[in-house]
């Protein structure tokens, strides 16, 4: 992106914005209640009233853990400026929610905005991450909605100006389809937050003049310690950006010509999916939205839930869809097939009971507090459905999904399925603890934690492994731990590998696996006393932060990525088998179909997979 320094000159001295749009920016605000940028996003909001402004966009991280009282102070807040305001989630607002996602849309009606400021259009959109760790994603629904939107108004010589949390580079998973989309309209630039820092970069085209200039903005709070906002000035034939300290003179940052030529996106080449000998990979699914829920089965049907809150039955035969029943937000837990011919669906206010048959709800259990967001599991002797969600686990009658006890002394979400073995269950939860129950009572036996007091290093979203006299864990901490079954006392911790969410077992729990940040496999021995490795296999895939569980099956072990990339390995060790590329989102997790022993995988953008052995 060319500036001109002249040009600088003139906008600092005022001489360029005669009929310009103003635009106000707030990014990354991080208020909590009565912290620093509490006080000064109110002395912000006063700076911005007292100058004239078409629209004030608030770019995204506005909270710090995305609470409801976080949400509703800040909302409060803006709700003091007196200008036309549109407001976008940042990733503290989708990644850590208590409402799973859906405050954020109930105060400010949704997470995307257009809107149009004479013959300038501005558009924003959501861009995750969604419930878990992991790369932003634009949603498949809000894809389809920015090109209707555009094709609608992006006319009669009308201007498009683009906002979102994250910048137009690898940070969001599906980037090139994003860009595929704006790069048909006429995109002047893109707009956002994220690093805190001003910066300008160029996204989409050919590496020419016309690929679309991007401005990263300040956030609330600088490293600086001044506190302020951007401004945006859009004239006929100019792009002016001033960055605003409270109480203090404009200064201007850039400038550069608005773009006059469209550049069609750069598409990356994806890479082939190459399918291994003995193996057969079939796309099964491919929906209209995203899908954050891993799969239930039973002899007809798969069932999971996508991000406009749909309850989802496909044939397993056909992959033709059976039935869709809406749930009123988006779903992020596995549903579970109950008996008597009925599927759990765990939602955003309790456990939608359906009729596996039709589809027909026949009960909505309701949730005393907040929504549900881990895997629906069944213990091994089918005897008892268990149930995480915001601060509580619950076991269930599997016939009737009636309550039998409910644990509710956590402090945070329990997100991920527990381990079940004999009498014992054991999970995590986002508030540092990994906790042991009595399966039977629901008491506690013991609670262990790595020693951090950041909710977000300890064992939130990762399933624990039971092999013998031990528990097995891992945290974004980065270290594997060892411990006491019966006491909760730590064996060992090692953190030669830099372990984060994703573990598993072998199929005869001989072998712990986890994936490292680092894109490894590492494989250890669950039966030595003291922490022994066993082999790590490089699986090419780099950097990777997916909290995806590790299953051995077959004689192989399956590991998913943050990018779409399905790695088998063979469990000795010896080697890679595949590499599949199913993708370019998260791997959401892996199931396995019990009537086939298939192994079906669902990913972030929509689709899902069945790989099996021929």
């Amino acid at each position: 992106m060319k500036f001109c320094s002249t040009i600088i000159a003139l906008l600092a001295a005022g001489c360029l914005t005669a009929s310009a749009q103003r635009i106000a920016v707030l990014s990354d605000v991080h208020v909590t209640p009565g912290n620093e940028c509490d006080r000064q996003l109110r002395k912000a909001v006063e700076d911005i009233n007292a100058t004239p402004f078409d629209l004030v966009v608030v770019n995204g991280d506005l909270s710090n853990e995305g609470s409801d009282a976080e949400l509703a102070n800040v909302k409060g807040i803006l709700d003091g400026i007196r200008h036309p305001l549109v407001v976008l989630p940042g990733n503290h607002e989708n990644n850590w929610s208590q409402s799973a996602t859906k405050t954020f849309v109930d105060l400010w009606g949704n997470d995307r905005f257009v809107t149009t400021v004479d013959s300038l259009v501005l558009v924003g959109i959501n861009c995750g991450p969604y419930m878990k760790m992991g790369d932003g994603h634009i949603k498949q629904e809000d894809l389809h909605w920015l090109k209707t939107t555009l094709d609608s108004l992006a006319t009669d010589g009308r201007r498009v100006l683009s906002f979102n949390h994250y910048p137009l580079l690898p940070d969001i998973d599906n980037v090139a389809d994003y860009l595929e989309v704006i790069e048909q309209y006429p995109v002047i630039a893109h707009i956002n937050g994220h690093y805190h820092t001003w910066r300008t970069y160029t996204a989409g085209g050919d590496g020419t003049d016309s690929d679309l200039p991007c401005i990263m903005t300040r956030a609330l709070d600088m490293r600086d310690g001044t506190f302020g906002y951007a401004q945006i000035e859009v004239s006929p034939e100019w792009i002016a950006v001033y960055d605003k300290t409270v109480g203090q003179p404009r200064k201007a940052m850039f400038a550069f010509p608005a773009r006059k030529a469209q550049a069609k996106a750069k598409m990356p080449e994806r890479a082939a999916l190459e399918v291994p000998a003995g193996f057969t990979v079939e796309k099964v699914w491919t929906d209209s939205a995203s899908i954050f829920t891993r799969m239930a089965f039973d002899a007809d049907n798969i069932y999971f839930g996508n991000s406009l809150g749909q309850a989802r039955a496909v044939d397993r035969h056909t992959g033709k869809l059976r039935w869709s029943v809406p749930m009123g937000a988006s779903l992020f837990s596995r549903p579970a097939v109950l008996k008597g011919g009925k599927v759990a669906f765990p939602r955003h206010d309790g456990i939608a009971l359906l009729d596996a048959r039709k589809g027909r709800q026949t009960a909505l259990l309701k949730s005393k507090e907040g929504p549900y967001v881990a895997d629906g599991t069944l213990t091994p002797d089918g005897k008892a459905y268990i149930q995480g969600g915001y601060k509580r686990i619950e076991r269930r009658n599997p016939s009737s999904g009636k309550l039998v006890w409910s644990y509710d002394s956590l402090f945070n979400y329990c997100q991920a399925a527990p381990a079940i073995d004999g009498k014992d269950l054991v999970f995590g939860a986002w508030d540092t603890n990994l906790r042991c129950l009595d399966l039977g009572t629901g008491r506690l036996r013991w609670a262990w934690n790595n020693g951090k007091t950041a909710n977000m290093l300890g064992p939130g979203n990762v399933v624990p492994v039971i092999v013998g006299d031990k528990v097995f864990t891992v945290a974004p901490d980065r270290y594997m731990t060892a411990i006491d079954r019966a006491t909760g006392r730590t064996l060992w911790r090692n953190n030669a590998h830099r372990y984060r969410e994703s573990l598993g077992h072998s199929e005869d729990f001989s072998r712990i696996y986890a994936k490292t940040m680092d894109g490894e496999l590492v494989a250890v021995d669950a039966t030595a006393p003291e922490f022994r490795e066993l082999w790590t296999v490089d699986m090419g895939i780099g950097y990777d932060h997916a909290p995806c569980i590790v299953l051995e099956h077959d004689g192989n072990v399956y590991v998913g990525s943050r990018r779409g990339i399905v790695t088998i390995v063979r469990a000795d060790g010896s080697g890679i088998v595949a590499s599949l590329p199913l993708g370019v989102s998260e791997i959401n997790g892996f199931d396995i179909d019990p009537a086939t022993g298939d192994i079906f995988v669902s990913l972030i953008e929509g689709t899902v997979y069945r790989i099996a052995k021929k």
